[in-house]
This record gives structure tokens, sequence and C-alpha cells, in this order.
């Protein structure tokens, strides 16, 4: 064996031997492996799990030399998505994704084992195109042995230590070491088994890794509930430190703060999740028990305003708002449980019409707060249908019946965002007081504000801090909220992979409350838009996660499905893709949403310019006096109306301005709608004004655009061949068409080639929304 293996290692050229998973070859091969290294002469990559995890029988390394060992780091959310596609033949939905990524920590193996095996104990089930939970856990029986060969070799000293971990959660380190020996604790992590981190308040806290063994531990299966340790367990546990209050200085650039979040990615996603819920838990557990010791308003408010953006327990909501004695709540308490069971009645599916009648009730009973409950409809309408083309005068009259309400201003903020009125909605924003036990939405609306006037840098900066105070507080509404708001500033100016990573954060932690669900879709459509760009052929991307029921049109970028749903079908005409982007986006601007209607119509025009959409994009910023785009949106006219020499001019004096990003993107989609109508002249001439740009301005952000591949150069002929092909035979086109039959199928083998389709359905299917012979065909 080692002569024939070095005989093919030594042949000419680079050759290198790799071994996957080392710890699990035999000896014998090890031995052969060695000998080959030392007569080759060639490396040798040898890949294995963490070494505290599995047996320590194999050697260290094979035989002395340079060696560099590389760790590497836990799969991410999005990884762990296509993982669990990959074993289990389709993607999971959010939670349940998240939650086998929280279990375990990451790991490969555990990942593929924990997704096969719920899905063998029917813990999670097909349906619709998606496995889902069918319970709150994901631990069987089929699990027992995976986790009994990580804790192969432990002493019993290290077992009682890992189950009074288990019994205690997450927790210091010094308060650990009042039930854990400190040698334990540093054996267990040595062994891997224990992570450590550092929580917002700069205690160093510990937990098992990955969780599954917590699981494992919590079943009693490997040792009996001991009380005294845990009575000892639970004593200790009640020393724990109370929030401090913590100053953070304020980031003063956006490199400081993208240098910090940077720092953050190497930490484990799934270990900062754990921490954040197993805390959140805690605080729900505890508001409930107060509450259901004492059904009163105060202690409603303060438990549902958790679910507001932490996981919904829907049937502690459904009890609370059946149950909550009502007789002595103040008027603000009463108007938010009334404003809750709106939102969970919308949630669940109710019509707008049926939910909004709790809100026009409470207003007839509490009439000093009538003008409060108009708003919060005001707010539900303008969401969740359109905006009222009155608005002015409706927030006239309800200031003048309630000038200090702070209600009133928060919904006024958030709907002259919806209209693209920035410095109405700080305005807005400076003057409100919020309302007891609601989540505060003024740091949402101010970041959004930030970006919206092209304030893009400051909008991240402002949104990054806030997220960090969110994560202090255990604010998972805020968590979210600004993460939308830090993610959507970030793909603007072109940090794709830090806006990835941050939306990571929160996909980690499952689906959140209701009242930031939506915004959740939006990061989840957002995270799969780079590779519905790129890939060949439509691909399966965190979208598919987003729930369905959401429409096309929506108040804020990215809450709808419209646009990324346009992006990801990619019409094989830039003219076609430029009339549906314009249909879309005058949808939009009918609803009232202006601020989602000039960012689509942004993204469109820079990721494949067009005429009509370019049109719609300097109408609606000329009527909205918005001066912020003007250098790209003139960068934009001189590329769709094919006037070079202009566009050389300014490019020329282009000054660098919060559109950078996007002047790179246009000059690559310019690019692109040349290439795909096979315009080489036209090609030629973006290329080399990208080119020229880009030395000018050098940036290591590659700018999003369409693959090749996901558009194709196809005449006019092959479209209306390939239209005809996913009904008609070879012959029937041929007869149809009034040519030969060899000519058919030289057309149908040349739009195979050219889109990359496996068969002529599948052609069919790519080319019937965008082909001009379908079209013609409506019109007659």
């Amino acid at each position: 064996m080692a002569d024939t293996l070095a005989g093919r290692l030594s042949r000419p050229g680079e050759r290198v031997l790799v071994v996957d998973d080392l710890e699990f070859v035999d000896t014998e091969t090890v031995a052969v492996l060695d000998s080959v290294r030392r007569r080759t002469k060639r490396p040798m990559i040898v890949t294995m799990s963490e070494s505290s995890l599995y047996s320590m029988a194999q050697p260290a390394v094979l035989s002395p030399g340079p060696e560099a060992r590389v760790h590497l780091d836990p799969l991410r959310y999005e990884q762990v998505n296509e993982l669990i596609a990959d074993t289990l033949g389709a993607p999971a939905d959010a939670d349940t994704t998240a939650r086998i990524l929280t279990k375990s920590a990451g790991n490969p193996r555990l990942v593929v084992r924990i997704a096969e095996t719920a899905s063998l104990s029917d813990l999670i089930v097909l349906r619709q195109g998606q496995w889902h939970m069918t319970g709150d856990t994901l631990w069987n029986e089929h699990l027992h042995g995976t986790v009994e060969t990580l804790l192969e070799g432990l002493e019993s000293d290290e077992l009682t230590g890992l189950q009074a971990m288990a019994i205690a959660g997450t927790a210091p380190i010094d308060v650990l070491q009042q039930v854990v020996r400190s040698d334990v604790l540093d054996r267990l992590e040595q062994r891997g088994l224990i992570s450590v981190m550092e929580d917002h308040h700069n205690d160093v806290c510990a937990s098992i890794t990955p969780p599954v063994l917590a699981d494992y531990f919590r079943g009693q299966r490997v040792l009996t509930s001991r009380r005294v340790l845990k009575n000892r367990i639970i004593r200790a546990l009640s020393g724990l430190p109370q929030e401090s209050d913590v100053d953070i200085n304020s980031a003063d650039s956006l490199m400081r703060v993208l240098a910090a979040l940077r720092l953050e990615q190497s930490s484990d996603d799934a270990a900062t999740a754990r921490h954040f819920h197993e805390q959140i838990s805690v605080l729900e557990r505890q508001r409930y028990e107060l509450w259901d010791a004492e059904r009163s308003v105060s202690n409603a408010v303060a438990l549902l305003s958790v679910y507001w953006g932490s996981p919904i327990d829907a049937s502690r909501i459904e009890r609370v708002l059946a149950q909550t004695l009502t007789s002595e709540g103040e008027p603000g308490e009463l108007l938010f449980l009334a404003f809750t069971k709106v939102l969970w009645a919308i949630y669940k599916g109710t019509g707008l019409d049926c939910a909004g009648g709790a809100l026009r009730s409470f207003g007839k009973e509490h009439p000093e707060w009538s003008a409060e409950a108009e708003a919060a409809e005001l707010f539900l309408v303008a969401s969740y249908d359109r905006m009222p083309e009155n608005l002015d005068e409706i927030f006239a009259r309800l200031h003048d019946r309630h000038p200090e309400s702070g209600v009133i201003s928060s919904v006024r903020g958030i709907l002259e965002l919806y209209r693209f009125n920035p410095s109405a909605a700080l305005n807005a924003v400076d003057t409100s007081g919020g309302l007891r036990g609601l989540p505060r939405i003024e740091p949402f609306i101010r970041g959004m504000a930030l970006f919206s006037s092209g304030r893009i840098e400051e909008s991240i900066v402002f949104a990054l801090e806030q997220r960090t105070e969110a994560r202090r507080n255990l604010d998972q509404f805020g968590m979210v909220s600004n993460t939308y708001v830090a993610a959507q500033g970030l793909i603007y100016r072109g940090y794709f992979d830090d806006a990835e990573y941050l939306m990571g954060s929160i996909f980690a932690m499952g689906r959140p409350g209701f009242l930031v669900d939506s915004l959740h879709d939006a990061m989840l459509r957002l995270a799969g838009l780079r590779t519905a760009t790129s890939a060949i052929l439509p691909a399966t991307t965190l979208a598919t996660q987003a729930r369905r029921e959401a429409e096309d049109i929506g108040p804020l970028p990215g809450i709808a499905r419209g646009v990324y749903e346009l992006v990801a079908a990619r019409p094989l005409i830039p003219a076609v893709f430029d009339g549906k982007a314009a249909k879309l986006i005058q949808r939009q601007l009918e609803r009232g949403y202006v601020l989602e209607a000039i960012y689509s119509a942004l993204f469109f025009t820079c990721l494949l310019p067009g005429r009509k959409v370019l049109e719609l994009l300097r109408q609606t910023l000329n009527e909205y006096a918005s001066t912020s785009h003007d250098q790209l949106v003139a960068i934009a006219a001189a590329v769709v109306e094919d006037d070079h020499q202009m566009l050389g001019v300014l490019l020329e004096h282009y000054e660098p301005d919060a559109d950078f990003y996007q002047v790179r993107m246009l000059l690559r989609g310019a690019f692109k709608r040349y290439a795909f109508v096979d315009n080489t002249v036209g090609a030629a001439a973006m290329d080399r004004a990208y080119s020229i740009f880009a030395t000018r301005f050098p940036s290591a952000d590659e700018p999003i655009a369409f693959s090749s591949g996901s558009y194709s150069p196809l005449t006019v002929r092959e479209i209306e061949i390939a239209a005809l092909a996913g009904h008609r035979s070879n012959p029937e086109i041929a007869e149809h068409l009034r040519i030969s039959i060899r000519t058919v199928e030289s057309h149908i083998s040349n739009a195979l080639r050219k889109t990359g389709s496996p068969s002529r359905t599948a052609l069919f299917d790519l080319v019937r929304d965008s082909s001009p012979f379908r079209e013609k065909r409506l019109s007659e």
C-alpha cells in the first residue's frame, strides 16, 4: 500500500496528501501514511475534531516537521440551514434551524445527527417544503449514543461537574466555582466541553458545550437526581450579581463600530444565543409567575411586552389576554393591553377591520385616551393596508386633542418614515415620551430616519450602539429592530459580510415576537439577495424561511416579498425586468409607501439599469425634494441614455458620497445590461468605465450583480422556440413556425446551453414569464 501510494504522489506536478477525520483512522493506516509522507516529502493535511471530544489513541503528529494548526469556527446560521437541507432533502424553518444550531453549537456532525434523529423520532415534520418542530424539544433516545461518545473517558468528578452545570445553566465562573472545583472546570475546558464567554457586564461566564449535553444530563439518564447538589447550586446561584449600569462610550466612527463588530464575529453564535435566551426565559417565567399570582393589568403588561420582541408562548398569551382583571387598570396600560390584543389577532390571521374594533371600543370606554387609540388604529391601517391621504390633517387633529402624547408622536414618527419624510420622523422622536410598558420604538425610528435621509454611516453607528444596549438589557425587540437598521445601512454601503453576520446572530435566536416578526422576515430576504443574484440558476436561500403570508408591497424596505421575488425570478430580458420593476414601484407609491419605493428603485437601477425605473426614481426624489442621490441619478441617466461621453465627465468629477458603493454597483449592472443583449460595444465601454472608477476609488467590496448565467443573450427566435418547447414537440414547433426540425433542435440546444437549464420543461419555465412571444400572444 505504501509503495502504490508513494508512487502516485511522486508523479510530476504539485500533489498533497489529505486525510479527513484522522481520529477515526486505524493505526496500521496511520503507519502507511507516515511512511509515505517521509518517503515523498509531500505535504500532508489532516482534519480532526477537537481532540478533547474524542479518543486520544491516534498520534497527535505523524512525523516531525513544520506544522500549522487551524481552528475551524463553528458553523453559522446560514451554513446550518444549508447542511440541514442537504441532509434531509429540504430546508428547515427559522425556529428549527436556530434550535439545531444552538443545540449542536455549530458542530457539523451534531447538526446532521440532531436533524436525522429528530426526523426519525417525528420531532420535526415536513410541511409545505420545510421541516417544522412538532414540540419544544429535539432531544430523543437516538442521541444517547452520540452524547456518550462525547463523554467517553471522563472522570467521575468531571461528570458530576457537568451535571452541576446542566442544572445551573450559563453562570459566572466565580459562582460556578462554588459548586464545581476550579481544576475540574479547567479539565472540562481543555476537553472542549465548556464554552467561556464574557457577557456585557464584563462577567466571565461558562456553560456546557455542545448544549445537547445539558439535555442529556437534565434527562437524569447517567446520574440520579441529587437533591443535595441541586440545593447547593440553587443557594450559590442566588448570589448572582445584579445588573449594574455600564456606561458604554459612544462610537465616534464607522470604522470603530465595524472593528467591534468584526471582533464579535469570533464569538460563538450558538453560545451567545443560548446565553441570551436563557436570561430571557428567566425573565419571562418570573413575570408570568407574578401575573399568575396577581392577574393585574400591570403584571399583564410587563409579561406581554416580552412577547412583543421575544419568542411567543401562544397558550400564555391567550390566557393572559382572557383572564387579566381589567377593572382597576390605568388607561395607558389598558391601551397597551388592547393594542396587544389587536396585534395578536392580526398575527393569527384575523382581518384588520375585526382587529381594530378592540381599539375603537377602548376609545369609547376611555374618551380621554381616544386620541391614542385612534393613533394606534392609524398605525395598523397604514402598516397593513395603505397610507391615508390626509395624514397631516389627522395628526393635527390628534395633536390638538392630546399634544403631549408619546403614543401619537411615536406613531407619527413611523408613518413619516413610510412616506419618506425623515426630518418629520426625527422631530416626532424628539417629542415622544413613549408609553409605559411599550417596547422602545424611538431608536428604531431615529436610526431609519438617519438612513433614509442619506446619513448612512451615522445610522449604522447609532443602530449598532443601540443593539449593544438592547443586548445588555435583554431587549430582543431592540436587538431585532436595531439590527434591521444596521443591516440596511451595511448592505447599502456594500458591507455584505458584516451585514450577514449581524443578521445571522438574530436568526440564531429563532423567530422573534409578533411586532418585529416582519423585520425578521425582511432580514431573511436581505440575507438571500446575494445568493439570489449570484447563483447561475434560481437557488434556495434563507428567504424561503420568511413567512409566506407577506404581501408584495410593504411599508419598509424588505418587509414585503415583491423585490426579492422579482430578483430571484431573474427574467431573461433586461427590458422585461425594467417593466416589472416599474410596475412594482408604482404599486408601492400608490399605497403611499414612498420609502420602500425609493429604495426599491435605487436597488433595481443599480442592479440592472432601466429607463422606466429610473424615471420613477427621478420623479419621486424631485417630488420629495431629496437631493442626497443627485450624483447617482445623473450617472444612471447617462448610462440609460447611452451617453458615454457624459458618463465619462460625471465619473471624472464624481465626489465620493453615501452612494459610492451604489455607483460601483450601477456600473457593473450597466455592463451586464449590455452583455445580456449582446451589445459588445456598450459592454466594453461600461467595463472600461468600471475599471477606471475602481482604479480611482479602490475598494475591496465586490458590488452585487447578476451572474453571467442568470441572464443569457437569447435571440428572439430562441426565446420564441423555448416558449413553445414546454408543450409542443420539435416537429410541431417546426410546422408551426415553418422551419426545419433541425433548426428547431439547434435553437433549443443553444437555449439550453446559454441558460444552463437541465431540460426543455425547465427552459420553458425560465422564459415563459419574460417571453416577447408570450406578450405578443397576450396582446392578441
